[in-house]
C-alpha cells in the first residue's frame, strides 16, 4: 500500500476485515478451488477448542485440584463425635496417578464396628495406631493390635469390631484408580 497514507490503509483494512472482504485465502494452497477461511470460521474454530480443553481438563480433576506432597500433623486434626466413637478426616483427593486417596481415622469404643461388614471396588489399607480390632475377611476372622496393618482387596468382603476393653484407632487409607469401574 506505498502511497496511500496509513491511516486511509488501516481504515480500509478494518472495513474490508468487518466485511469479511478480505478473508484469508486458501486458494493457493488448494489449487484454485479451495474455500475461504472467514473471522466467524476462526471464532468458532477457537471456542471449540477452548470448550474442548476445558471439559477435558474438568473431567480429568473431577473439578477437585490434585494433591501434592503435604503433611498432616495429628494435633490438627479435628474429632468428630460417632454413634461408635469419633472420626477424624485426614484428606480426600485425586493424586496424579489416583482418581481417589482419602485417609481418615476412626475410633471406635468397646464392642463397636464402623458399620457392617460389606465390600466395594475400591482398595482400603488400615493401620491399627491403638487398641485390639477382629478383622473380618470373607469367612474368617483375624485379630489386630497396634502396630498391625490390614489390606482390603476390591470387592472382598471384610469388617471390624473393637474386642478390646479400651478404644481402638486405626487409620483408614482408601485408594481409587482411575480406571476403576464399580463392580
Amino acid at each position: 500500500m506505498a502511497g496511500i497514507p496509513r491511516p486511509v490503509a488501516i481504515a480500509i483494512f478494518k472495513k474490508a476485515f468487518y466485511l469479511n472482504i478480505c478473508p484469508l485465502d486458501l486458494v493457493s494452497v488448494c489449487g484454485g478451488n479451495g474455500s475461504m477461511i472467514t473471522r466467524r470460521d476462526l471464532t468458532v474454530a477457537a471456542i471449540a477448542t477452548f470448550t474442548a480443553v476445558a471439559v477435558m481438563a474438568l473431567a480429568q480433576s473431577a473439578g477437585r485440584p490434585v494433591m501434592r506432597s503435604c503433611i498432616f500433623n495429628w494435633a490438627d486434626l479435628k474429632a468428630a463425635p460417632t454413634k461408635m466413637g469419633e472420626s477424624r478426616r485426614v484428606f480426600d483427593a485425586p493424586t496424579p496417578t489416583l482418581a481417589e486417596f482419602e485417609c481418615h481415622v476412626t475410633t471406635l469404643n468397646p464392642g463397636e464396628a464402623p458399620h457392617p461388614p460389606h465390600r466395594h471396588a475400591d482398595e482400603e489399607l488400615m493401620i491399627i495406631k491403638e487398641g485390639t480390632l477382629a478383622a473380618l475377611q470373607g469367612d474368617k476372622t483375624n485379630i489386630v493390635t497396634a502396630g498391625g496393618v490390614i489390606f482390603e482387596a476390591s470387592n472382598e468382603l471384610h469388617g471390624l469390631r473393637n474386642i478390646g476393653t479400651n478404644r481402638a484407632t486405626y487409620y483408614v487409607l482408601k485408594i481409587v484408580p482411575h480406571d476403576l469401574t464399580e463392580k
